[in-house]
């Protein structure tokens, strides 16, 4: 496996990108190009969770994705020096594919939680230019190929994580934090998206997911949807990569085991559709 930790460029900043990416081998496929995956771990837009980092990568790079995590700026950092970042991210990642022996039009951005909102606003934001040519990119060249969204924060109205829009947007006032609504802004360039949540998640409601799976479908962007019956928020993987079982047991839970299948093969999909 090659890890390589790169500080990639953000405008006249930079950014923190961690690559997870199996070695080339004359034995297997040496010019096989894979689909690639760049994660944005949750936190609320005020950490990163470690949880939602190297072991969630180390699951795509196991099902034959590169996978790369990026340390995107959180709070005190505000709207849109996150997004900045995770569009730098795909930017990069499709113009080093060769590199990385990556397949360029397929690199797909995941979020978990509050990533989840970040991943999910790098691919409905095509009306918001000046946010990237501030770093010298188009929104097609940040667009991600594919949305993987993970109980994500998806609104800012009723159901929102009121936490996560505060510290996006430095603002108390509902009225002007409804601009991060992302149901609002989905339309037919929007990514094809696979999105998972639990019906009982107490922190960040399902009708998030409910929210964003309704406009894809009212704009016609394909779309895998997975509600699973139990389970607190920020499962991860659910299992002991991701959790101490007995300080957190709530946080093991089986049933949601499948999902980092269940997406690289929806992500594979939509490589083989090109």
């Amino acid at each position: 496996m090659i890890y390589r930790e790169m500080q990639i460029p953000v405008g006249e900043g930079s950014v923190l990108l961690k690559a997870y990416c199996p070695d080339v081998n004359r034995e297997v496929e040496p010019e096989r190009k894979r689909p690639a995956v760049v994660i944005c771990p949750g936190g609320g837009y005020h950490f990163r969770s470690f949880r939602e980092d190297e072991p969630v990568a180390l699951q795509f790079l196991a099902q034959g994705l590169n996978a790369f995590v990026v340390e995107y700026r959180v709070a005190p950092d505000r709207f849109p020096k996150p997004q900045q970042d995770a569009g730098a991210a795909v930017a990069y990642v499709r113009q080093h594919a060769e590199e990385f022996r990556t397949d360029p039009d397929c690199v797909a951005l995941l979020g978990f939680s509050a990533g989840g909102h970040l991943a999910a606003s790098v691919g409905v934001m095509n009306g918001f230019e000046a946010v990237w040519s501030e770093i010298g990119l188009t929104w097609r060249q940040v667009r991600p190929d594919v949305l993987v969204l993970c109980y994500p924060v998806i609104t800012a109205g009723p159901y929102a994580h009121r936490g996560s829009i505060v510290n996006l947007s430095g603002t108390e006032d509902t009225a002007a934090q409804e601009r991060f609504s992302l149901e609002k802004l989905v339309s037919a360039q929007t990514p094809p998206a696979f999105l998972w949540h639990t019906w009982t998640d107490g922190a960040v409601p399902v009708l998030n997911t409910l929210l964003f799976a309704s406009a894809l479908a009212e704009h016609h962007v394909p779309a895998e949807v997975h509600i699973y019956p139990e389970g607190v928020h920020g499962l991860s993987l659910g299992n002991e990569q991701t959790c101490d079982p007995k300080k957190s047991p709530a946080l093991m839970n089986a049933d949601i085991a499948d999902w980092p299948k269940r997406a690289a093969d929806f992500i594979k999909r939509q490589e083989e559709k090109k």
